[in-house]
């Protein structure tokens, strides 16, 4: 499908629209504007630059996961020793 984020020019309302040639033009829904600028999504920009700091993002996740673990065992291991 093809929906798309828009800003409209009009009242710099954004919204998401579905936007088919065979449709008449997207319309704000705030102020019903067709003067619409089509934005770039999230998910479609793609780069090296995005691809590395989404895997440092979950190389930092997967730390901070495996540090809290291995806290939660020394603690379990402290309370349990020598009972």
């Amino acid at each position: 499908m093809p929906i798309h984020d828009f800003r409209c020019k009009q009242c710099r309302h954004e919204f998401e629209g579905l936007s088919r040639p065979q449709d008449p033009p997207v319309q704000c829904p705030s102020c019903k504007s067709t003067d619409l600028e089509k934005l770039l999504s999230g998910f479609a920009v793609s780069s090296a630059d995005s691809r590395a700091a989404s895997a440092l993002d979950s190389r930092k996740r997967q730390v901070r996961a495996n540090k809290d673990k291995l806290v939660a065992d020394e603690e379990y291991r402290k309370e349990h020793e020598g009972h």
